[in-house]
């Protein structure tokens, strides 16, 4: 398989073909593209024979040329496994041969598909840490389901959670470049209905929620106004939906991003205020909840409730693990645990590959 970089013409489809299509993500968008530049990554569009799109972002190593690359999220697995394997291989060869010292992937390919991890593993690709926050993820099956159908499914005590939220949450506040002049939709408010009129309000807002919810369960964050340009960029894009719970005292209390892509919702931060939990009792079980109908609404193939693994456990929380609470959540609203293959990475010139990352890091060292 050839790969080539992509011409003009071709760029005016590529999300329809790498975001909306079935298995779509929009880390393999244009937008993300033009907003890891600003970060100092140089964007690839690439082009195979079987005309699929694949985003990679390349840096380059300080003072000595070669570099290193990274397909966020993709190739999108569009393809059987061993399809895919072959367009990552020969995306691989083509940046190799361009001057790039390692490649790093992580498409969402279920860890049952053999034929991929074979033909990779075959191909010196290797495992590596996770880039993105989470190897594995929880999924909820839509198709063919009404909201009752998925209602009725979730747990007693969920629904119980959700019905006692609908009493004290006042309102959930959409944010979303796609809602139609009709209005948010039953069960939702309008920007307008709150006072956080604009989003780049309530996502500023959002992210010292985030913050605060990262101390309690041990992440960190890069930098506000990263996380803030991306999140606005992604919503006018019309691939990001933000949904604020607002509590009996007129102030939000709790908040869920999601990404809308390949024919999914998918859960991408979500936070809510402790001090708030005894008078707004399950306001992220009624956001989740409104995320789902949302999905339903939009003939989603099903949702994406996140991952729930971390560094150093990458696999199915178990009784006891820091992030157990959290699965029980998710996997109470009906959701299964999908077990995914997670990054690799291939290094085809190990002594650039050594002495660049040794200057990186000199690099930012001395950048403090």
């Amino acid at each position: 398989m050839n790969v080539r970089d992509a011409n003009p013409e071709e760029l005016v489809n590529w999300d329809a073909r790498t975001v909306d299509t079935p298995g779509g993500h929009v880390l393999q968008s244009r937008a993300w593209a033009e907003h890891e530049r600003t970060s100092g990554w140089r964007p690839r569009f690439l082009v195979a024979d079987d005309e699929a799109r694949v985003l990679a972002l390349t840096r380059p190593w300080p003072a000595i040329g070669g570099g290193s690359a990274y397909i966020p999220r993709g190739p999108i697995p569009e393809a059987d496994g061993g399809e895919l394997a072959t367009r990552l291989i020969a995306v691989s060869d083509f940046l190799a041969a361009d001057g790039i010292d390692v490649l790093a992937a992580d498409p969402e390919v279920p860890a049952a598909d053999a034929a991929f991890g074979t033909a990779i593993a075959a191909a010196r690709f290797r495992p590596i840490e996770e880039i993105q926050p989470s190897r594995h993820r929880i999924r909820l099956p839509l198709e063919g389901r009404s909201e009752d159908d998925v209602f009725a499914a979730i747990s007693k005590s969920t629904r119980q959670r959700i019905r006692k939220a609908e009493e004290v949450v006042t309102a959930v506040i959409r944010f979303d470049a796609t809602v139609s002049a009709s209005g948010a939709g039953d069960g939702f408010g309008s920007p307008g209905d709150a006072p956080s009129e604009t989003a780049e309000v309530a996502l500023d807002r959002f992210y010292d929620l985030l913050l605060e919810t990262g101390e309690r369960r041990h992440f960190s964050f890069g930098p506000r106004a990263s996380f803030v340009s991306w999140w606005l960029t992604a919503l006018s894009a019309g691939y990001l939906v933000y949904l604020e719970a607002w509590g009996m005292r007129g102030d939000p209390v709790a908040g869920l991003i999601l990404y809308r892509h390949g024919r999914r919702l998918s859960t991408v931060h979500s936070g809510d205020h402790a001090k708030d939990r005894d008078e707004t009792p399950g306001a992220l079980h009624l956001l989740r909840w409104r995320a789902i109908q949302l999905a339903i609404r939009e003939g989603c193939m099903e949702m994406d409730l996140g991952g729930v693994d971390i560094e150093g456990a990458r696999r199915e929380p178990h009784e006891g693990d820091e992030l157990y609470g959290l699965y029980q959540h998710k996997r109470s609203f009906g959701g299964e645990w999908l077990e995914l293959t997670g990054a690799h990475e291939r290094v085809s010139d190990g002594r650039g590959y050594a002495l660049g990352r040794v200057l990186q890091r000199a690099q930012r060292v001395l950048a403090r």
